[in-house]
């Protein structure tokens, strides 16, 4: 399996083509939203209805000015009423994805798939009052609803910094419970702290984390506050810390371990909410749970090359011993009557927004959820545990976001994935078939890219560009120029310097060439067989970093090589970039990672053969 740093340094390295700069303020959907079809006042009959907690059978909704005001067996539809014909089908109230991370398209990619309403547990603080703007609105919308922690509660270089936005962090001498009101002051609807050291991992490098006591503060001021304390935890041992201090839910279930007697008692004996996320878990097993997702007729038509992209990736292979602990920790949980909240995690690799909760729904009943309660755990659960009182059910006096499917998902939890219809309060969403994918540029006859042989750093196709970790925050630096002395005593080779710096989880520093005439824009390669090139340096371990797929921001696929004294002919077998599309290649970077210092090396004559 690749190891989780790497992952992460890798998804970081997304910034390069615009991951980063898509999360800061200012990206998400700030302005109010777009009115979608008009007509907020229409009755549905003939559909199964599940209310958010229980089948009320085949029965008549009537929706007035965007409210449900009537749910009956027997309610007759007013005269004149516009009516919907719900034969066949069943009636769920807007799905609600307890768990994700949301910016550029992420709502309205949620509201396609059904999922009306959103809890954010991470991101730019500066949006949030556009948040509740927009969700106070009742006109139409074809954008989810988003509840947001801002920024998660984290220490410099933690976990949660690393996203290329900025992050107000707790040092050693920071008091806390100042700096969750401050956090509250900017509108945080709960709090999200971060208990992250990557022990779940067995990596060689600890993250920096927060402390007990900071935990336990933090979780104390979230309370003197009214807000949900929500515990990011990856071990057994932290999500003890955290019930222990009274967190009121856990995002994530931990990894390491299957729960134990003690958790699972503290946990249902202090009604602690938990957010599995299986389906980011399941990535990790890279057993392509994404990918098939994907190629569901019921989702592939309404993805976009972005969500495609992200779920035909993963975090690696862990020959899936992982998500069979989580799902073991859920069906003991679950079992003993701790509230399950359905959260994809999205957009982590092999996720997508709004796709990824149908698949968490099936992760769930295959841990022992009925269809019935892991429907519950997105809808009417996730909306009591955080208190809102107006959506996640079907009833009269709350909003009318609805979500109508094919077949009956009481009996077959995916179909929910064959949705018919959507309505935002009580307006319909248009679901708009993504685009096509932009097609991929014909590949040049020539293997060469460029001997570095010439007046300028140039390519025989595409171009050369330098990439760091400041695109997302970081401090690292990096040169590249021209040097006299190639390999096999050529004229030059092109020489990288620079250095790795602290101030980032997950540096990068090096060079990277995109192939076709607009940066990152898909090439067809898919006749090559190897990427060879000449290198020489100061003896350290680099990576080759593949990006490609149907996305410019799909995770890369890395090998590994070493840049020694003397001139080495490197040949890295194009099959061996792991899940890479190569009908579709977008950039080739070659960077400097762990560990941080100054690094050098020189690469000639790089052929794409």
């Amino acid at each position: 399996m690749k190891n989780w740093p790497e992952a992460v340094a890798a998804v970081a390295l997304l910034a390069v083509v615009g991951l980063a700069v898509a999360m800061r303020p200012g990206t998400a959907a700030e302005a109010l939203p777009k009115p979608a079809t008009s007509g907020s006042t229409f009755a549905i009959t003939g559909a199964r209805v599940f209310d958010g907690e229980r089948d009320l059978g085949i029965s008549t909704v009537i929706v007035r000015d965007g409210n449900i005001e009537t749910v009956a067996v027997d309610a007759a539809v007013p005269q004149g009423m516009a009516v919907i014909d719900g034969a066949g089908k069943t009636l769920l109230p807007g799905l609600i994805d307890a768990h994700v991370h949301a910016w550029g398209d992420a709502q309205r990619d949620m509201a396609r798939f059904g999922v009306t309403t959103g809890f954010d547990l991470h991101g730019a603080s500066e949006r949030l009052p556009a948040l509740h703007a927009q969700r106070e609105a009742r006109g139409g919308s074809d954008q989810a609803d988003l509840w947001a922690a801002g920024a998660a509660i984290t220490v410099p270089g933690g976990h949660g910094t690393q996203y290329g936005f900025p992050v107000p962090t707790v040092a050693a001498d920071t008091d806390v419970d100042a700096f969750i009101g401050a956090r509250v002051d900017e509108g945080a609807d709960f709090i999200k702290i971060i208990i992250e050291d990557l022990s779940a991992y067995a990596v060689a490098r600890a993250l920096p984390t927060l402390t007990p006591a900071q935990v336990e503060a933090a979780i104390t001021a979230a309370h003197a506050r009214e807000r949900l304390a929500i515990a990011h935890v990856s071990t057994l041992r932290d999500a003890h810390r955290a019930v222990d201090f009274g967190s009121d839910g856990l995002a994530h279930v931990f990894t390491d371990a299957v729960a134990d007697d003690a958790l699972v008692t503290a946990m249902r004996d202090g009604k602690v909410f938990i957010m599995p996320t299986l389906s980011v878990i399941a990535s990790m097993a890279g057993s392509g749970e994404g990918r098939a997702l994907a190629a569901d007729p019921r989702i592939k038509p309404y993805l976009t090359a972005e969500q495609a992209g992200n779920l035909a990736n993963d975090f690696g292979s862990d020959n899936g011993e992982r998500l069979q602990r989580a799902t073991d920790s859920v069906r003991r949980l679950h079992a003993a009557g701790v509230d399950i909240l359905a959260g994809s995690d999205a957009p982590n690799p092999g996720t997508a927004q709004g796709a990824s909760l149908h698949h968490e729904l099936a992760l769930l009943v295959s841990a022992g959820l009925t269809p019935a309660q892991a429907l519950a755990s997105a809808t009417s659960l996730p909306a009591k545990r955080f208190g809102i009182a107006d959506r996640g059910r079907i009833a009269a006096g709350l909003r009318a976001d609805l979500v109508l499917v094919e077949g009956n998902p009481l009996q077959d939890i995916t179909a929910t994935r064959a949705i018919a219809m959507v309505w935002k309060n009580g307006f319909r969403i248009v679901r708009e078939v993504a685009a096509s994918t932009t097609a991929a540029q014909v590949a040049p006859a020539h293997s060469l890219v460029s001997d570095f042989d010439g007046a300028a750093i140039s390519a025989s196709f595409g171009s050369w560009q330098p990439t760091t970790d400041q695109m997302a925050g970081g401090a690292s630096v990096v040169q590249h120029a021209l040097a006299e002395g190639g390999a096999g005593g050529s004229r030059a080779a092109l020489r990288v310097t620079g250095e790795v710096k602290p101030g980032f989880p997950f540096p990068w520093s090096g060079v990277m060439f995109m192939p076709a005439a607009q940066a990152m824009a898909p090439m067809d390669m898919s006749a090559r067989q190897e990427l060879v090139f000449q290198v020489r340096g100061d003896g350290r371990s680099y990576n080759a970093m593949l990006f490609s797929g149907p996305s410019a921001q799909s995770m890369p696929s890395m090998q590994a090589f070493v840049a020694g004294p003397a001139w080495t002919e490197v040949r890295l077998p194009l099959s061996g970039f792991r899940g890479a599309d190569l009908s579709q290649l977008r950039g080739i970077a070659f960077t400097a990672g762990q560990p941080q210092g100054a690094f050098e090396f020189r690469i000639d004559h790089v052929e794409l053969r």
